[in-house]
């Protein structure tokens, strides 16, 4: 997504020999300076910084944190040079967290303005930690965690997520493997607020925001679902330093910082990475098998009620993600118009995982994924560069259903799959009222549901319900939350809803679908009685 950072600056200035320097601004991020040629040049200029994503910058009394992107101007011409990055006065206590080199006691280097954006910075009180993986130092900072936060839990979860990844990525010394990624140390930087889930992936660190209820809390037993999500992020932009930050679509290779740079193949650096931040929770045994198959399965229910998919397939949709599919800024018609190739793109990975390791001894995604860091010597990747491993692993037919699979619309055939794995797939009609409305919608704070997204050729579309609508009552009984009134109306009925719209008070009738018309939900289970093959497979993919 295109981030305008420059709407944020403001007070511009330039002096040379103490002198004020004209200033004039070309476009909306472009100023050019009336100045000599060799001789030092000072800016100063403001940045409104009020984002607490983990995308911009954000400054307060009790907390500092800022990507490179939302406060350093490109010197054009001098991206190349080295950087050196000074820190100011910073209020007592206050401590700073970065993977950025430190030069002395108060600044930072960089070889070069792209190394100089891809370090964040969290400044404040907070918690820090340290653990090492495989050899390598990494350092996990929580801003805003509870009083009865454990962090030595926290720290050790991490380090085993950390270490299954490196060895994945390079190898165990047993095996006479380079075990050493290609960063020094690693930096955690966590954001724990009320409510909230994201991640940023860098070079050496990966700045996070989860909800503090979240983190682990000291005498507490057991995962939670939460608790779970955290580490599967903690997990997915982890990955991200070996899929993205390093290994990258060839044109991503340089970024052009003033433009949209579009690729096909986030289905595979996004979707890949999601299919793997889960499944290494369950590797590591954080999570069991069968709490890893409850995940997978809203993973194919979410797809599964994205109207989108059956227009594009998830190598369009990575093209199209500047205006289609851009996670901060979805149009309420966006399950409609586009598939999601982060989790359609982990669908896929898992169908190819599948696939390979059918064959008894078979090759895995593991091994397609360490063949393509060894070939691009952890560089550029294209697509051709994929089904060619693909095609020596498995073969060309396995190559010719991976293009399809990501270029045409379709169906998956995980079923088949799964059951291969000891994996049963169960099919079930959807139980929810939004779900069979074909509605997506929100709770209030205040209480009511308000309507987010309409599903296509759902009922909710037909009645005539949009997105914004808030959901006064169904059956003229009052509801709060519309799942509240999943009772009140029967199959293949009509169910009367009493919408508030632009200060107006509607009635809508929609007609509930038969029981043959739900939406389908799957259930997917372990399944103890299967052959020895289906048994050692399942092992094979799980546990090691």
């Amino acid at each position: 997504m295109v981030r305008d950072f420059g709407r944020f600056v403001s007070k511009l200035e330039a002096r040379q020999h103490g002198r004020p320097c004209t200033v004039t601004q070309l476009d909306k991020n472009t100023w050019q300076l009336g100045c000599e040629a060799g001789v030092p040049l000072r800016l100063s200029y403001r940045v409104h910084a009020l984002d607490l994503t983990v995308r911009g910058a954000f400054l307060d009394r009790d907390r500092g944190f800022f990507n490179g992107t939302s406060l350093f101007l490109r010197a054009e011409g001098r991206e190349h040079m080295p950087h050196r990055l000074m820190l100011g006065d910073l209020p007592e206590a206050w401590q700073v967290a970065t993977a950025m080199p430190r030069l002395d006691s108060n600044s930072y280097g960089s070889a070069d303005y792209d190394e100089l954006v891809d370090h964040p910075f969290e400044l404040g009180r907070f918690w820090r930690g340290q653990f090492e993986a495989a050899g390598v130092a990494h350092e996990l900072v929580v801003t805003g965690a509870l009083h009865n936060f454990d962090g030595d839990r926290l720290l050790a979860e991490a380090q085993r997520i950390c270490e299954a990844q490196i060895h994945f990525w390079h190898g165990r010394p047993s095996l006479g493997c380079a075990t050493r990624p290609a960063f020094e140390r690693y930096v955690f930087l966590l954001n724990a607020v009320d409510h909230g889930n994201a991640g940023l992936e860098h070079r050496a660190s990966t700045a996070l925001m989860s909800s503090r209820h979240n983190l682990p809390a000291r005498g507490a037993v057991g995962v939670t679902d939460g608790h779970a999500r955290l580490l599967g992020l903690l997990s997915h932009e982890y990955f991200h330093a070996w899929n993205v930050k390093r290994m990258r679509p060839s044109e991503l290779t340089t970024i052009d910082y003033t433009r949209e740079n579009y690729t096909g193949l986030l289905w595979f650096f996004e979707g890949f990475t999601s299919y793997y931040d889960d499944l290494f929770l369950v590797r590591t045994g954080l999570l069991t098998p069968a709490r890893y198959l409850r995940l997978l399965q809203t993973t194919v229910n979410r797809v599964a009620r994205m109207p989108g998919r059956r227009l594009q397939g998830v190598a369009q949709a990575s093209f199209d993600t500047w205006v289609k599919h851009a996670l901060s800024s979805q149009e309420p018609n966006t399950p409609n118009m586009t598939a999601s190739y982060y989790a359609e793109g982990s669908l896929i990975a898992l169908a190819l995982d599948l696939s390979l390791r059918r064959s008894a001894g078979g090759p895995s995604l593991d091994t397609l994924m360490r063949c393509l860091w060894l070939r691009s010597a952890g560089g550029p990747v294209r697509e051709h560069d994929i089904l060619d491993a693909v095609r020596e692993l498995g073969g060309e037919a396995l190559a010719a259903s991976l293009a399809e699979w990501v270029h045409a619309p379709g169906e998956l055939p995980l079923r088949e799959l799964l059951s291969d794995f000891a994996v049963t797939w169960r099919d079930e009609p959807a139980d929810g009222l939004a779900e069979a409305l074909g509605l997506r919608t929100t709770v209030a704070a205040r209480g009511g549901s308000h309507v987010t997204a309409v599903l296509r050729d759902g009922a909710a579309e037909r009645a005539g319900i949009s997105p914004g609508d808030e959901i006064l009552a169904v059956q003229d009984l009052r509801v709060h939350a519309l799942e509240d009134a999943a009772s009140w109306v029967g199959q293949d009925e009509d169910c009367e809803i009493l919408l508030a719209r632009d200060g107006k008070i509607i009635k809508a009738t929609a007609r509930m679908p038969a029981a043959d018309r739900l939406p389908r939900s799957c259930t997917l289970a372990l399944r103890a009685e299967a052959s020895h093959e289906a048994l050692a497979r399942r092992r094979q993919w799980l546990v090691r």
